[in-house]
């Protein structure tokens, strides 16, 4: 390809910001320098985190497939509030033309140019619409978006604010959000061509330019279930417009050339792929303009969501008050110690972590039910809780940190039940009942005799969400059919009938605990023995989990180390799900012959090198067969708990969190996918020092905190204290405890132990006392008895 003379030097600049950022990134978050003055908490977040992928091959096994960008945390780095309704975003990728990763995510760090802004609040970026783009000068209709390079030096993120400038049309762009509307602020050059153009996505949909500052519109395309927000919006601008137009794209016919796209100076309304507007300003150097945009189920609605309490048009305002939200939520959790670029992955992190489940409507506001009736909300109302990911973490951070909050989620889903008749799931598990359950053991009030009916109904319903449970039902677990040819993994067409089978086991225990809380002591007894399920995919000839035919044979040839994606596991190898028993790990631990031999199959797990044949990518964050990048066997460090081995989770977690996260050369680089702050939520419980292997029960496993001290103000009016002395990178490892001031012996706690406020210290030392929570007494629980 020819590249223009015009075109070159911005080629050249890309290249040198590039290297500019890796420097200075390198610079700022790499250092290990000791704690300086004290720094406000929201001042540490950075949500470039997570945008960047790590950069050593050794952390990465074989992905990515050729052709294919390598996973970054796929987080955005655009201003919302926590568990916003919307989000005003940046957008580097081109998802309208595909999106290599396979989830439609809207920006990569890597990526040099800007295709636009969006105001929306999609699970993922790139479905957010409608896309706007401040131009100056000529601009072109999407598909081909008019791009600008951007300076990596001037790009700046920090909670409820964004902001970049465009060095192509020496324009400055800045975002910030209310709980229901996005901003956007665009600082001009001089010019009588300073363009915003604003368009709908590849389906389109209608637009229409109502006034001299109002542009209004509804996208073709849209779900419920992931754009809560809804397809209607309304965009209105701080200044009229000095004159406009509108334009659609053509986007099925394949010919080329001129006449595809139709635009038209002074029309108002326009319908078709990419239906858009374009509103041109007169400006002088500094002028600004600034957007501001609701969503709704409606057009009505979303008038009401611009007009909303909290919609101010004032852009520095807004911001403040987003920043000051954030800051009342992380002033909760105070760290000490570490480094400062542990504390800032810390409050990064935590920031992700509050990625979902979205806000649908407050209490007193309207919403659209699942049905299409407009609704007025009796308490605050959220979106589905995304359960295979942040079911197994985030939603224990929440109910630490925000149990009112839960208890409103635990509602919302709820009445999507009854609406639906279903519980919502995701995935090939249920685990809508880690949350009730695990509420329940927390002290969370709630009707659980009510919701129990429908978490019962999907797990007894083979009409329900969860596949194949006729099947489970009658023999107890999920068969595989063997691709043709045998194909070298992955294969994504199968049943990923043993990791849905041990899915199943483990949401059957929960659901064990609440019959047995209700009295339902029948349920209870059923669901117990289908708890034991598992054991029935255990192959002792291999020691591992291994699919079977339905007649039950074997599926052969196995191999342990193969990612496999639906055949037999769930994007995981028969190593990583191997730990995919959180509820009875004493039970995998007689499987594999005793305490020793379940040491020795942990040890081999983190120390085998990967060398897979299919390429898996969703596996990275490597060490030995171990994969951080993804859900399956997350939990797996700290299963030593359970074997007389506390000391070797120690060591493993402070690896993890050093190696895995930021270790890049941008200190951005995630492992995997953030999952909507499943990812992240697992660094801020690691780096604090503890884990909830099974969120359905109320216990936490203690690893090694890498701060000095951790003060956790919980929603429940109490502290929680982590104080670890003689804390270091080489004092890694804990000597004795004490659990408000007398001796923990116990690799664990429960929530009990700390619901009414508590301190727990942690004297820490360079090498392993080898005897601190050995005893197998004081091994966490678990729904097997160790065996005699």
């Amino acid at each position: 390809m020819t590249i223009s003379p015009a075109r070159r030097p911005h080629r050249a600049l890309a290249a040198a910001l590039s290297m500019l950022i890796v420097t200075s990134a390198t610079t700022v978050l790499a250092k290990d320098n000791k704690p300086a003055s004290p720094t406000a908490p929201v001042d540490l977040a950075n949500p470039l985190v997570g945008t960047a992928s790590l950069d050593n091959q050794a952390l990465l096994g074989n992905a990515p497939p050729p052709g294919e960008p390598t996973y970054t945390g796929m987080t955005t780095p655009g201003a919302s509030l926590p568990q916003s309704a919307t989000e005003a975003a940046p957008v580097n990728i081109n998802a309208d033309l595909g999106f290599a990763t396979g989830v439609p995510v809207a920006y990569d760090y890597r990526r040099p140019v800007m295709f636009g802004f969006t105001g929306g609040g999609s699970t993922y970026g790139a479905r957010g619409a409608p896309m706007v783009m401040p131009v100056v000068g000529d601009w072109t209709v999407p598909p081909d978006y008019a791009t600008a390079y951007y300076d990596k030096a001037t790009e700046k993120a920090s909670p409820g604010y964004y902001a970049v400038d465009l060095a192509t049309f020496r324009t400055k762009v800045e975002l910030t959000a209310t709980q229901w509307t996005s901003l956007m602020r665009f600082t001009f050059p001089e010019s009588h061509r300073s363009n915003v153009v604003v368009n709908l996505r590849r389906d389109g949909g209608d637009v229409e330019v109502v006034d001299d500052h109002t542009v209004r519109g509804v996208a073709t395309a849209g779900r419920r279930d992931r754009d809560a927000d809804g397809p209607y919006f309304i965009a209105e601008f701080s200044r009229p417009f000095a004159s406009f137009g509108t334009f659609h794209s053509e986007v099925t016919n394949k010919g080329e050339g001129l006449g595809r796209e139709d635009v038209q100076a002074g029309r108002r309304k326009v319908s078709g792929d990419y239906a858009g507007a374009y509103l041109t300003f007169d400006t002088k150097a500094g002028d600004q303009v600034v957007v501001r945009i609701a969503h709704g189920h409606s057009a009505e609605e979303a008038g009401q969501r611009l007009r909303a309490q909290d919609s101010d048009t004032d852009f520095d305002r807004v911001h403040a008050k987003a920043r000051a939200r954030w800051a009342q939520l992380f002033d909760r959790v105070q760290v000490t110690g570490g480094t400062a670029k542990q504390r800032t992955l810390f409050y990064s992190t935590l920031y992700h972590s509050f990625a979902s489940p979205r806000m649908i409507a407050r209490k007193g506001e309207h919403y659209t039910d699942a049905e299409g009736n407009d609704r007025v909300a009796d308490y605050d109302h959220y979106g589905p809780v995304p359960f295979w990911d942040t079911g197994r973490n985030q939603i224990v951070l929440l109910m630490l940190l925000e149990p009112n909050v839960v208890q409103d989620i635990m509602r919302s889903e709820f009445d999507r039940a009854r609406e639906r008749g279903y519980m919502n799931t995701s995935f090939h598990g249920d685990h809508a009942v880690f949350l009730y359950d695990g509420a329940w053991q927390r002290g969370i009030d709630f009707d659980y005799a009510a919701v129990y009916e429908y978490l019962r109904k999907n797990a007894t319903d083979p009409k329900g969400p969860r596949g194949y449970l006729a099947e489970y039902m009658k023999q107890g677990w999920i068969s595989d059919i063997v691709p043709p040819g045998n194909p070298s993994p992955p294969y994504a067409g199968g049943k990923a009938g043993v990791a849905t089978t041990l899915e199943y086991a483990w949401d059957d225990y929960a659901l064990a605990d609440v019959a047995r809380r209700l009295g339902k002591n029948d349920d209870a007894e059923m669901f117990t023995q289908r708890a034991s399920n598992y054991r029935n995919l255990f192959d002792p000839s291999v020691g591992f989990f291994r699919g079977r035919t339905e007649d039950g044979k074997w599926i052969s040839p196995f191999d342990p180390g193969e990612p496999y994606y639906n055949f037999m596991m769930k994007e995981a190898s028969g190593w990583s799900t191997l730990w995919l028993v959180p509820h009875d790990v004493q039970g995998l631990m007689n499987l594999l012959g005793g305490r020793d031999a379940f040491n020795r199959k942990l040890d081999t797990f983190f120390s085998t090198p990967y060398t897979a044949k299919g390429i898996c990518r969703d596996c990275t964050g490597l060490i030995g067969q171990y994969v951080q990048g993804n859900q399956p066997d997350q939990q797996a460090a700290y299963l030593y708990a359970w074997s007389g081995q506390p000391w070797k989770t120690q060591a493993l977690t402070r690896r993890i969190l050093d190696e895995l996260y930021g270790s890049d050369a941008t200190g951005y680089g995630f492992p995997g996918m953030d999952d909507q702050g499943s990812t992240s939520s697992w660094y801020v419980l690691s780096a604090m020092g503890f884990y909830p292997v099974d969120p359905s029960t109320p216990d936490y496993i203690i690893g090694s905190p890498i701060f000095d001290r951790v003060r956790l103000s919980m929603g429940n009016g109490k502290t929680f204290e982590i104080v670890a002395r003689n804390n270091s990178a080489k004092n890694k490892y804990i000597q004795s405890a004490t659990l408000n001031g007398k001796a923990w012996t116990k690799p664990w706690f429960s929530h009990a132990d700390i619901a009414n406020g508590a301190t727990l210290v942690l004297t820490m030392g360079p090498e392993p006392n080898k005897a601190w929570g050995a005893d197998p007494h004081d091994a966490p629980r678990s729904m097997s008895a160790a065996q005699r």
